[in-house]
């Protein structure tokens, strides 16, 4: 066996252990939830069986979570830098999620914008936490004032922008798919982003 397959079969057997210990489970719970022998999962986990692609499809429902989640091997790097957007006043830090969400950190620091022509609508759904200072949502005709540990979830087909009042302020923000791809055009189109 080559190395990066070895590396990769003791990943998944560390991540198949480490499953099931964060659910709280024994070998005997999990073996009885994948079908499989208590003995085998053992052998599986400590490496003294070799892994079946029927098993780990078995083990990965059992553990409710993918196949492709269970043998990844994505190295990308732990620590993101900010991105930063000058002319918009934001710093935004991506946090990696789900395919089909996108969770994004920004520091905004502008007001939200006073023009309604310069709010945007996209199909999707968005959920943002102010996690410092105050920010301000505009949803259509109405603004919300959200103060640091509040939160909003809103759908992305009602214009909306997003500013922070009396000084900068931090969001964690949260796209669905279709929202993610909403921003990612007007981000395209205009240069502009929430």
């Amino acid at each position: 066996m080559k190395q990066e397959d070895e590396d990769l079969d003791s990943l998944v057997r560390k991540r198949i252990r480490a499953l099931r210990v964060a659910q709280g489970w024994s070998l005997e719970e999990l073996a009885n939830r994948a079908r499989l022998s208590q003995s085998s999962l053992s052998r599986i986990e400590n490496g003294r069986r070799r892994l079946a692609l029927d098993q780990l499809v078995t083990l990965a429902r059992a553990l409710d979570t993918s196949l492709d989640q269970l043998v990844e091997t994505a190295t990308d790097d732990v620590v993101t830098s900010p991105m930063i957007d000058g002319a918009h006043g934001q710093m935004r830090w991506p946090i990696k999620a789900d395919p089909g969400m996108t969770v994004m950190r920004q520091r905004i620091t502008d007001p939200p914008p006073d023009n309604p022509a310069r709010m945007r609508a996209h199909p999707g759904r968005e959920w943002l936490v102010v996690l410092s200072g105050t920010a301000v949502l505009m949803l259509g005709h109405r603004r919300f004032r959200l103060e640091a540990n509040q939160a909003a979830e809103f759908p992305t087909m009602m214009p909306h922008a997003l500013g922070a009042e009396r000084g900068p302020c931090e969001v964690l923000g949260i796209f669905d798919r279709d929202a993610r791809r909403g921003h990612q055009r007007d981000d395209d189109d205009s240069g502009t982003s929430d």
